[in-house]
């Protein structure tokens, strides 16, 4: 088999209930792949097994965790054999059979071309791709989208837990670079992994894909998820203005945070102080009490928006880890 333009590409493969897809996901396989790197992660169908049974393909290799530890572990795992490798591109692809394998080279075709540093599936570009998803996928990706917008710092980037990752795994790339170790080991794991990419400043680029909806059972429930997801990007939100505006930069945008959260902070609770005892004493606000709490809030508001402005105008735009004719196969 060739690889894509010389650059070999490993392709890694959560299994967690898949038997009856995994096969087929396998056998789909471009031969541009060179390796595909299935976890078997604590699957009570015994995942790994059935793919040794059932699939014959040189390419393939099976490791296995003793208990579930989650699909971010899962990628861990994947990722850190992936680095033991000749693979110059890594690709993350679900063992359910919603994506199709065919798609790899157009996933990686960008990163050949040092136009992106990741790559990553968009299930929402076209109006016409939405058809087959089920209503309540789109609210709950609808909703946990934005959240990853605000914490991880891709604006441009729709669809964040889709799930479907390329990345440069070679040299000093990203992967080598990045604290695996600290990403988060279950559903919260795309986003996590999103906001560890801004911090190294990638490129991410947004590729249509329009997913396959079958019989398979997603572990991921909306409802369940919303509340840790929220936990998890406020989290990342902090981190991340705290890494890039104070620790990583020092710019217009950190005066405006700054200047901002005490103007907001003050007019909060000087105007929730006045109100409270305004209230004991049976005395209405004075004009000027109202103002002085009211201009504040204003103010920090429309600072907070400005640095907001900053930050979307301040996506990561430029490739870091470029493919140079060494990293390709001798």
């Amino acid at each position: 088999h060739m690889a894509i333009s010389g650059f070999s590409i490993a392709v890694v493969i959560p299994c967690y209930r898949v038997t009856t897809q995994i096969v087929d996901v396998i056998a789909q396989m471009p031969p541009s792949i060179d390796h595909i790197i299935c976890i078997d992660d604590g699957c009570p169908d015994g995942s790994g097994t059935h793919i040794e049974e059932n699939i014959s393909d040189p390419r393939v290799a099976v490791i296995r965790h003793k208990t579930n530890q989650g699909v971010g572990a899962a990628m861990v795992t994947g990722f850190s054999e992936a680095l033991k490798t000749d693979a110059a591109i890594v690709v993350k692809i679900d063992g359910d059979g919603q994506m199709n394998p065919a798609l790899v080279p157009r996933f990686v075709r960008p990163i050949i071309d040092c136009e992106a540093d990741v790559t990553k599936g968009n299930r929402f570009f076209r109006s016409n791709y939405l058809h087959d998803m089920p209503r309540v996928r789109i609210l709950g990706n609808a909703i946990l989208s934005f959240m990853t917008k605000l914490s991880s710092g891709y604006w441009n980037v729709f669809d964040p837990n889709n799930g479907y990752i390329a990345i440069i795994a070679i040299h000093v790339d990203i992967l080598r670079i990045m604290p695996l170790n600290l990403l988060s080991p279950r559903y919260f794991f795309e986003s996590d992994f999103l906001f560890r990419l801004y911090l190294e400043r990638a490129v991410v680029l947004d590729i249509p894909m329009k997913a396959v909806y079958g019989d398979e059972v997603s572990g991921l429930s909306v409802r369940k998820a919303i509340l840790p997801f929220l936990v998890g990007n406020m989290r990342n939100v902090i981190k991340r203005i705290l890494y890039r505006y104070f620790l990583h930069d020092f710019n217009i945008a950190t005066v405006q945070i700054i200047l901002g959260t005490l103007l907001m902070s003050f007019g909060g609770i000087y105007g929730l102080a006045e109100w409270h005892s305004g209230e004991l004493a049976d005395k209405p606000a004075t004009a000027g009490t109202v103002m002085l709490a009211g201009l504040p809030i204003i103010l920090g508001f429309q600072l907070l928006l400005s640095a907001l402005n900053f930050d979307i105008a301040s996506i990561p735009d430029r490739v870091v880890h470029k493919l140079t004719p060494r990293d390709q196969d001798t």
